[in-house]
């Protein structure tokens, strides 16, 4: 205990949501002060880092054959243990090189959201992989807990919450009640499936081949989950696969809101299936309360509006829904009862 106070004042305590797409930490303090894309850059052969995050992101598909760009994540969990490691060891280093009158020493306690289906395996690797960037302790807690918390949902009392995160690699689906989850589905369908289904539908539709940066930006442009009012249109520019040139063409929202539905109806499918298995007295709950959306997947347009009208339920949209998860990771770090009463166990440290 004395130790922890000692390395409280000359360390940060941080919350990360360390996302398949995006990582956020939040510092003690001070809020969220990263933000930046889970991606590292790095030699092939000696695994010398480039650059991580914005500056790694600029570089996908641009990349010479000596350099590779990877997402350390894959589908809410850790593929590249080094590179993630490596990631999270550089935002630490980052944090406490702001120290005002003397430099910190960047042994911070640390909670990281996690998804809710991943193995005992899984777990150990986000922890090993915190504790090897320099976190003193490393805490877990469940994706839609934090997020819940984040919001400030009263996840404590008798009363049922359904919550909804879509983020880059997982869809969590949750009904939350007396600080624990009753029902969860977590899904490894979300915006990057999106991306995918985006290229597939070019491909296919226009024997024209993009890249996955250009996917999303299309997808965050011009996809919907509902019919808009008004229809919108962008040039997109890839490869011609008949010729193998540059290839420009205009396509409109509605195209690419046919290209996403069938992701977008699995994630409501999945929704309407945990409200059927969820006990009548929750239900009521939800009904009243309405279905809760975060993650950055829930700002695709008409979103909540197709879920309202399939599940016959209100939904509605979290504030700031990307910061959902690490600002409840940063409340835990706060609370020392409410971080033992919702941090994961299972044999982990």
């Amino acid at each position: 205990m004395i130790i922890d106070q000692l390395f409280s004042l000359v360390s940060h305590d941080i919350g990360i949501d360390l996302g398949t797409s995006n990582t956020m930490i939040w510092v003690r303090d001070k809020g969220v002060m990263i933000r930046e894309p889970s991606v590292v850059a790095r030699q092939k052969k000696t695994k010398e880092i480039l650059a991580i995050g914005s500056k790694a992101k600029k570089m996908v598909g641009k990349t010479p054959e000596m350099i590779e760009t990877i997402r350390p994540l894959k589908d809410g969990v850790i593929a590249d243990f080094d590179a993630t490691e490596a990631m999270l060891k550089h935002y630490v280093r980052e944090i406490h090189e702001s120290g005002p009158l003397f430099p910190k020493i960047p042994r911070p306690r640390v909670v990281i959201g996690i998804p809710s289906g991943v193995t005992e395996v899984e777990r150990k690797a986000v922890q090993d992989a915190a504790l090897g960037a320099g976190a003193r302790k490393a805490y877990l807690i469940e994706e839609p807990m934090a997020a819940a918390i984040g919001i400030g949902l009263p996840i404590d009392q008798p009363e049922g919450i359904l919550l909804v995160d879509i983020g880059g690699g997982t869809t969590e689906i949750a009904v939350i009640s007396l600080g624990g989850i009753v029902i969860e589905r977590c899904l490894r369908i979300a915006g990057d499936e999106m991306d995918e289904a985006v290229i597939s539908y070019m491909r296919l539709k226009y024997s024209l081949l993009l890249g996955e940066a250009t996917a999303e930006d299309i997808k965050i442009q011009l996809g919907s989950a509902y019919p808009q009012e008004k229809i919108r249109q962008a040039i997109i520019r890839g490869r011609g696969l008949e010729t193998g040139l540059p290839k420009s063409l205009r396509v409109g929202s509605e195209e690419i809101r046919e290209a996403i539905a069938p992701i977008i109806r699995q994630i409501v499918d999945q929704i309407i299936e945990v409200i059927e298995e969820t006990p009548p007295e929750l239900v009521s709950d939800i009904v009243a309360r309405g279905v809760t959306l975060c993650g950055g997947g829930s700002q695709l347009a008409g979103l909540d509006k197709l879920i309202a009208e399939e599940t016959k339920m209100p939904v509605w949209i979290a504030d700031d829904p990307m910061t959902a998860v690490v600002r409840g990771c940063g409340k835990v770090l706060e609370d020392d009862s409410l971080l033992k009463k919702v941090r994961v166990t299972g044999g982990l440290k």
